[in-house]
């Protein structure tokens, strides 16, 4: 059975990322994920700042950029305790610094791109998107089996969790999915039934849109459904 602990409520950036880190002191909540990933330096740096004043006290889990620069992995290491981060493949988004000196804390998602197994070898293992495997599972299932062997592989150092619609549609890249970041009903996280538990690893961040309050909602649904 998973547990409560496994799960991290994420503050993400695509929109209203500000009354997010309201909710942190609102809800009284002690440690969140972070997906900095649509603020530039000068953004992320005010998104630092506002974290800050919350009471906050720990960030097991970050995705990164691929332009992050060094001051900002030291920093959320040492002030807010994170212990694994995410990037995408270098294929999709080359990374602009040797981040490899962290490689015992990367771990690299699984996008549309396949991965490389060579890339894999050289950081820590995998960050398993379900909702990007879903998309492998319903739409693409001889990409789905060649993904599931690479999972046997390599290990699991932390998971995205985000909804997964009844249809297929177009995303904004045009590209055919199930998956989406905005969570209409909890029903959308029952696909997560499909999945063995060794899947699940010590950091589950759930990449949604919806404000902090329906994260812990869809993290309890979760739980009592596994």
């Amino acid at each position: 059975m998973l547990k409560r602990e496994q799960f991290l409520v994420s503050i993400t950036t695509t929109a209203e990322w500000k009354e997010k880190i309201k909710e942190i002191d609102e809800l009284g909540l002690e440690k969140a994920a972070l997906f900095p990933t649509f603020l530039e330096l000068e953004q992320r740096k005010d998104f630092y700042a506002l974290l800050e004043k919350t009471c906050l006290k720990r960030v097991p889990f970050c995705h990164l950029r691929s332009d992050m620069e060094f001051w900002e992995l030291d920093y959320l290491i040492k002030r807010w305790k994170c212990s694994a981060f995410n990037l995408h493949t270098q294929r999709e988004y080359p990374f602009q610094y040797d981040y490899l000196k962290y490689k015992d804390m990367l771990y690299i998602e699984n996008v549309c791109f396949d991965f490389k197994e060579e890339e894999l070898r050289s950081v820590a293992g995998i960050c398993l998107d379900f909702s990007h495997l879903e998309n492998d599972r319903v739409l693409r299932p001889k990409k789905f089996e060649k993904r599931k062997k690479v999972l046997e592989k390599y290990k699991i150092g932390c998971n995205h969790i985000s909804a997964v619609q009844e249809k297929p549609y177009k995303d904004k890249e045009g590209h055919l999915v199930v998956s989406c970041h905005l969570m209409n009903n909890l029903k959308e996280m029952d696909y997560l039934k499909h999945y063995p538990e060794h899947y699940f690893s010590q950091y589950c961040a759930l990449e949604l849109e919806n404000p902090l309050k329906e994260q812990l909602k869809a993290i309890e649904y979760i739980v009592n459904q596994s």
